[in-house]
């Protein structure tokens, strides 16, 4: 028998600050500051860090900065830095690291490859290998992309660092800046929003068990703004938190609805309705913008589990 459940769950900004989908992070290790746009505006060569964004796009990889916390000097010495690969899309979840001395090796990565899921060019170009320590938490503290990433994130990166929190690193642009401090958990590729240490404490420790944590979240960075929406409904209308067990089928409609069918590996699946609205009332778009806007949220009016003589409708 079909269940109903009308959720209030609202998502008022997309992991990336767009509707684009980030299915795998490249994560490369970059000491000193960072500009806004931190590929090219960073210690990093801006020849390399333009290169790194053409090769990146349109296949699905996201590639950031990442640096320990702390005081952000670069003694300009070259230095072995460290590098991850994560895939996020739910039932094919891996995580890799390498070490490296020479960033340009970036370019004989198969972008496209890495994209969809095979990480076979990261260990062939680069020695990679499946990462065997903790998970990861990239705190956001780009403060030149805005300025609250650096008030609130350096802080709270400070704090779990110093707490012993292993897999602590500061991070380039995440998106949903006005959302600060913003985390993203990896390997499963959750964010996080307006999150306190105890939260992203909780979620590692969800991460080496294999859940979810759903306080804060913000969404899977593998999926569109509505269905990442779809995806934390059904969890909580569905009681389920267990990590990869939840996927994305279909996705119908545009803007400003659509109907998004959300399955189980089990082979439950369930319908889900999400509206586009604004934010009201009017609030900065960013961290200490002085205009107002309305940003888009999205809202889950209805998720309804499908009968199964109703999966193939």
């Amino acid at each position: 028998m079909s269940r109903c459940a009308t959720v209030s769950r609202s998502l008022d900004e997309p992991v990336s600050g767009t509707a684009a989908t980030a299915t795998t992070w490249l994560l490369l290790e970059q000491a000193g500051p960072w500009g806004a746009t931190a590929l090219t505006s960073s210690h990093l060569d801006p020849a390399l860090g333009r290169a790194l964004e053409s090769a990146a796009e349109g296949t699905g990889v996201r590639v950031a900065l990442i640096r320990r916390p702390g005081r952000h000097a670069d003694p300009g010495r070259p230095a072995v830095r460290q590098l991850y690969a994560a895939h996020t899309v739910p039932g094919r979840v891996w995580l890799h690291s390498a070490r490296i001395r020479d960033p340009r090796r970036l370019l004989g990565l198969d972008f496209a490859a890495l994209g969809a899921g095979d990480h076979r060019s990261f260990g062939t170009a680069l020695g990679g290998r499946p990462h065997r320590g903790d998970p990861l938490a990239l705190v956001c503290t780009n403060g030149k992309r805005d300025r609250c990433c650096a008030l609130l994130g350096r802080p709270l990166a400070a704090e779990l660092a110093a707490s012993g929190v292993r897999g602590v690193w500061e991070v380039t642009h995440l998106g949903g800046h006005r959302f600060s401090p913003t985390v993203l958990v990896l390997p499963y590729g959750y964010a996080y929003g307006r999150v306190e240490a105890h939260t992203v404490k909780e979620a590692l420790h969800g991460v080496q068990e294999g859940r979810v944590v759903v306080e804060g979240c913000r969404g899977c960075s593998a999926w569109e703004r509505p269905c990442q929406a779809a995806e934390l409904a059904v969890r909580s209308a569905a009681g389920e938190y267990r990590a990869e067990v939840l996927g994305v089928v279909r996705t119908e409609g545009r803007a400003p609805r659509w109907e998004v069918t959300v399955g189980h590996a089990d082979g439950r699946r369930w319908r889900v309705t999400v509206a586009q609205g604004a934010s009201l009332p009017p609030r900065p778009e960013s961290c200490g913008a002085a205009v107002l806007g309305t940003p888009a949220r999205m809202d889950v009016v209805d998720v309804r589990e499908l009968r199964p003589t109703a999966l193939a409708s």
